[in-house]
């Protein structure tokens, strides 16, 4: 008998709904993006993200069953997001997860958005080898985890300031590019030499496995616009343009690699994964699959469509937490801060 889980994912500004079959087969992963309707913004805004998590969130879920050929009463279990994020955006979550448990007497399995991420190595390769290092990058989260076991992990270092998505996204707006900025930098970034333009590699000293990418983003500012000089005419156009993204893009992964690396060399893993949205990065992919330690490690580099915010992943690691006992009361919150500490078990 297959277990059937279906995952609701609504932190930020993704809609997305997904079955899983027995915590690694994906049968359905709908997601309906909000990015078009934010773009103005240069950013999320928080309401108008709940409001239109409020408009999809039903269609999204009928549609990932009906891909899925399942109805809700063959289910096992939903699991939802319910933290980190946005409170408005995981509360529409919650209410349809709730609620569909209430109707047809399911349990209720609250994942952190975060842990999902790290999963997804599981879900890309049910077999990975442990322990395993697990590099989660997004517009809101950049942390490093030394992955135990599946919903066991503990975490190595997180950004002091920006993450790199959201580095990102700020280098993207000097540069006069649409948002989101991390794919925007990656395609002006094409035939641009990523050592035309000096730019710092911010690493905390010798020991430190943490991030910090806000130097970064002041560093590109003032190579657009020296201190003392007036502003520029526009943004930068052609080659300078190309160079300036590569330059910028390159930045971000060489910090990326070398705190992996870092980790890698401190602790004894088996394998490397990654996860969150900067990890669909094509240089970053490059630069970790041409790396001779890191490449040395078992690689795991999940399908882009699950380093993205999806529900797969969030039904995935609740098979886990069904599997540990760890099914969550009607009564669970939202909850906008990520999972503190340096360990960190997943639980509801």
């Amino acid at each position: 008998m297959h277990e059937r889980i279906l995952g609701i994912e609504t932190s930020c500004d993704e809609t997305a709904a997904a079955v899983v079959q027995d915590g690694r087969t994906v049968l359905s992963n709908v997601v309906h993006s909000q990015v078009a309707l934010h773009a103005r913004w240069r950013g999320v805004v928080p309401e108008v993200a709940s409001r239109s998590h409020t408009e999809r969130i039903l269609p999204i879920v009928e549609a990932a069953l009906r891909q899925a050929e399942v109805a809700p009463g063959d289910l096992d279990a939903v699991a939802v997001t319910h933290r980190p994020g946005m409170v408005g955006c995981l509360l529409v979550g919650l209410a349809a997860a709730k609620a569909l448990c209430w109707r047809f007497s399911l349990p209720l399995l609250g994942v952190d958005h975060v842990q999902a991420h790290v999963h997804t190595g599981f879900l890309a390769d049910p077999d990975l080898p442990l322990p395993a290092l697990a590099l989660v990058a997004s517009g809101g989260h950049t942390a490093l985890y030394l992955v135990h076991a599946p919903g066991r992990t503990e975490r190595l270092g997180t950004t002091r300031d920006d993450a790199a998505g959201e580095a990102l996204d700020k280098g993207a707006a000097l540069l006069g590019l649409p948002y989101p900025g991390g794919p925007a930098i990656e395609r002006a970034a094409v035939g641009g030499d990523p050592r035309a333009v000096a730019l710092p590699r911010t690493l905390l000293g010798p020991d430190s496995l943490d991030f910090s990418f806000s130097g970064l983003k002041t560093a590109l500012l003032y190579t657009l616009q020296p201190q003392g000089s007036p502003p520029p005419a526009g943004p930068p156009t052609g080659q300078r343009l190309q160079d300036l993204a590569a330059a910028y893009q390159e930045a971000v992964v060489d910090v990326l690699v070398a705190k992996l690396r870092r980790a890698s060399e401190r602790h004894p893993v088996r394998s490397l994964c990654i996860g969150g949205g900067v990890a669909r990065n094509l240089r970053l992919r490059e630069r970790l699959a041409s790396d001779p330690q890191l490449a040395a490690l078992h690689l795991v580099l999940p399908d882009p469509a699950l380093c993205a915010d999806n529900a797969a992943m969030v039904a995935s690691l609740g098979a886990t937490l069904r599997r540990q006992g760890l099914a969550a009361e009607l009564d669970l919150d939202a909850i906008a801060t990520p999972q503190s500490g340096g360990k960190a078990k997943v639980r509801p």
